[in-house]
């Protein structure tokens, strides 16, 4: 009697590396479930929900794989957990990065809590990276392909969490994953245009996202050595080492630092500039998988 491998629930994007983990996990023998998140999008000056063709992709992809295909309304929740600590950080001067918290705080417990309601004990998801088990413990290793490499995104997982994951692509390239979509089927996916953007806010919007959430704060911009040299229209605008939204001539200028206390933005137009580049780095909220820090 052929062995029949378990359920597992898949978080589906709509996309082409979650689509095509969905697919090989099948191929493998497991009975996958396909569930898509709902989530908050900001658009045109309002947060609104749009990712419905998310959505339709997904369960375009489930119904070709003949897989059950299921969605969860996380909007509010997304709204006040990832969208708020986006916004709280960004107000406090600080840089955020959401897809680790999201990770952290939403997403993997919202697909491990709807497998349990299941009686599922695995969740899968299309990250690339991969989860090895030593005496008894699970390590978070990098993905095979290092352009594509996303374990720094899940880096605040626990082995709680990892011991219920599974990661399929872990040992695949892009352009392998690129190959099995059009060779079963889903070159549909893979003439959708590969995002960058934060799942809330595309990158185009989010001057107008920050400048509503936020507002303006204009100040200063000065270079290391205390020279005038423009105005900036708020320090969350910028992060350090950023180029993009530095209107000054002579560039490219990049963010050097903050002083928070008078409003002002240092900036250097000099490439390898020293000053960009530090010995040292201060460390809160430290986070060890294995639960003990190392020797």
């Amino acid at each position: 009697m052929e062995n029949i491998r378990p359920k597992v629930v898949v978080g589906l994007s709509g996309g082409l590396d979650s689509a095509v983990a969905l697919l090989l996990l099948k191929k493998q023998g497991y009975r996958p479930l396909g569930l898509t998140l709902k989530y908050s999008r900001w658009s045109n000056g309002e947060n609104i929900y749009s990712n419905q063709p998310a959505i339709r992709l997904a369960k375009k992809v489930c119904q070709q794989l003949k897989v059950p295909h299921k969605t969860l309304d996380c909007r509010q929740e997304f709204k006040k957990k990832i969208i708020g600590y986006f916004i709280s950080l960004l107000k406090d001067k600080k840089t955020p990065n959401p897809c680790i918290i999201c990770n952290q705080q939403l997403k993997f417990d919202k697909l491990i809590s709807f497998a349990k309601k299941k009686r599922i004990d695995l969740i899968a998801t299309g990250h690339y990276a991969r989860i090895k088990k030593n005496k008894g413990e699970h390590q978070l290793l990098k993905g095979k392909d290092e352009q594509k490499d996303q374990s720094y995104f899940l880096c605040l997982l626990n082995q709680k969490r990892l011991a219920k994951t599974i990661f399929p692509l872990g040992d695949l390239t892009k352009k392998e994953v690129y190959r099995l979509a059009k060779k079963e089927g889903l070159d549909f996916l893979t003439r959708k245009k590969q995002s960058q953007d934060l799942c809330f806010v595309a990158q185009e919007s989010m001057s107008l996202f920050l400048e509503k959430e936020i507002g303006r704060q204009p100040g200063q911009i000065l270079d290391k050595e205390g020279n005038i040299l423009g105005q900036h229209q708020g320090l969350h605008f910028y992060t350090i080492g950023q180029r993009r939204r530095i209107k000054l001539a002579g560039g490219p200028w990049r963010v050097l630092g903050f002083n928070r206390g008078k409003n002002q933005l240092i900036v250097t137009n000099q490439e390898n500039d020293p000053a960009l580049y530090q010995r040292e780095v201060f460390l809160s909220d430290v986070h060890f998988i294995s639960k003990k820090a190392p020797v």
